[in-house]
């Protein structure tokens, strides 16, 4: 193996190319500084576009096609676009938008004169950072660094996962069968959004939590219709259930699940989806004077700083919410504070997307958080079944609400379920950017027939409250 040292220093040198990593840099480009971009071979993107995120949703969007399941409300329960429906046709239309999104990262870098080296990166001191590839190694200087390593799934040494049978979230779209029975071990939002796809495809889904609530800091009547939709698919919950022992039963040719009351759960696959861990293990932070959590997660700042003052953390190694959409505004803002030119994210106005089948979207407090404040509030709610469009997408269980202040009629918070919730959102979103009142979707017009109208629709519910 050939070691080389790169001429010169970089003003910044990111590890990660995910969604906080690409606009760390790019930002820090757009600003004529010299950047270069660490990241796994094979792994531009990072766990968004490879195995999360963009592989997910999509998968979501072949599932929502494939199994026919909004037109069923007009063509019957029975309707498919597919009678029998692999994983090879819900990963084929991944494969392809990955592919896509992959040049689409790779041009976006070049295009901003951002250098990007291939391989695993270490720390060696506070400065320099050692890219190992097939061809040797590379040191790296910086003289400010942005960590956007991102996460892996959080294994257990007791849970043998194979990949096959027992296997992890970024193992999905490997899968070569459509299990029958899907026992799923985590109830979080990544547990929550494969349980329900696989569920909308036919597969009897059991969903096994320690916690007895379901994102808790969702609105719990959101939360309720998620969990009765889903049982209509069929999935069982076993909340408040600890699993003590995964194993695969060779003479049954079934996995099971056996549970601390006792009960012990069969299936013909399992999704261990029980958090995720940070990738800071892998590149010996501690070099930097830095000491992860035991999940690996770095401290921040509001500025995305660590304690180390020319390191920055972004994305998901720091923790929740890790969304894309917010990793990437932390990648900039991290790259803004570095060169001098801060800026800040008001922590209410972030929207919050799970794409489980129904998708729920909110931006805002919700009902118990306001309750527990001690804030009094007003709800305006709009259902799927009364908006044109709603029913025109087969969609009769979604609804759209709106949590606003009685005496000013200052918009609160938005939350919704339902079809294109997540798209919707936004509508709710620049009105509380803009202390907007309701009146304001009272007073506009929308496009008819359009699920935007739910806004009015709810406006004119919670003003006839008043």
């Amino acid at each position: 193996m050939t070691e080389s040292v790169n001429n010169g220093t970089y003003d910044l040198v990111v590890i990660g190319s995910g969604p906080a990593g690409q606009k760390a840099a790019i930002c820090a480009a757009k600003m004529r500084k010299k950047v270069a971009v660490v990241e796994r071979k094979r792994c531009i993107g990072g766990v968004c576009v490879n195995t999360g995120t963009i592989p997910s949703k999509t998968l979501r969007e072949a599932i929502l096609y494939l199994s026919g399941l909004r037109q069923r409300t007009f063509y019957g329960r029975g309707y498919a676009v597919k009678d029998t429906i692999t994983m090879q046709d819900l990963v084929f239309r991944a494969d392809t938008v990955m592919g896509r999104e992959i040049e689409v990262i790779k041009s976006q870098l070049r295009r901003n004169r951002v250098e990007v080296f291939e391989g695993n990166g270490k720390f060696i001191d506070a400065h320099t950072v050692e890219v190992t590839s097939d061809s040797g190694y590379t040191l790296l200087r910086g003289e400010n660094f942005v960590i956007a390593c991102g996460t892996r799934p959080a294994h257990d040494a007791s849970i043998p996962i194979d990949g096959k049978r027992i296997f992890d979230s970024d193992q999905v779209h490997e899968l070569e069968d459509l299990p029958r029975e899907l026992i799923v071990v985590g109830a979080g939002i990544i547990g929550l959004e494969y349980a329900s796809m696989f569920a909308a495809v036919g597969v009897r889904v059991t969903l096994l939590d320690q916690r007895p609530l379901l994102l808790d800091f969702a609105d719990r009547e959101i939360v309720e219709s998620l969990c009765f939709q889903l049982r209509q698919l069929g999935t069982v919950f076993r909340l408040g259930e600890k699993v003590v022992q995964v194993g695969f039963d060779e003479d049954r040719d079934r996995v099971f699940a056996k549970l601390e009351s006792g009960k012990t759960v069969h299936g013909s696959a399992l999704l261990y989806a029980v958090g995720r861990r940070a990738n800071s293990d892998q590149l010996n932070v501690e070099a930097l004077g830095l000491t992860p959590d035991p999940r690996g997660k770095l401290v921040v700042d509001e500025h995305f700083q660590t304690s180390v003052p020319h390191v920055y953390a972004a994305g998901d190694v720091i923790g929740f919410p890790a969304l894309a959409s917010t990793s990437m505004e932390q990648g900039r803002l991290a790259s803004c504070h570095i060169f001098g030119k801060p800026g800040n994210v008001p922590a209410n106005l972030i929207p919050y997307g799970i794409y489980t089948i129904p998708e729920i979207s909110m931006v805002g407090p919700t009902e118990e958080q306001l309750t527990k404040e001690k804030i009094p509030y007003e709800v305006g709610t709009a259902r799927y079944a009364e908006i044109a469009k709603g029913q025109m997408l087969g969609d009769d269980d979604g609804f759209l609400k709106l949590i606003f202040d009685p005496a000013t009629l200052k918009l609160i918070s938005v939350h919704i379920i339902g079809e294109r919730a997540t798209e919707i959102v936004h509508i709710g979103q620049a009105v509380l950017a803009m202390g907007g009142t309701i009146e304001y979707f009272r007073d506009t017009v929308f496009n008819y027939p359009t699920l935007a109208e739910a806004f009015k629709v709810a406006a004119l519910d919670g003003l006839n409250k008043l």
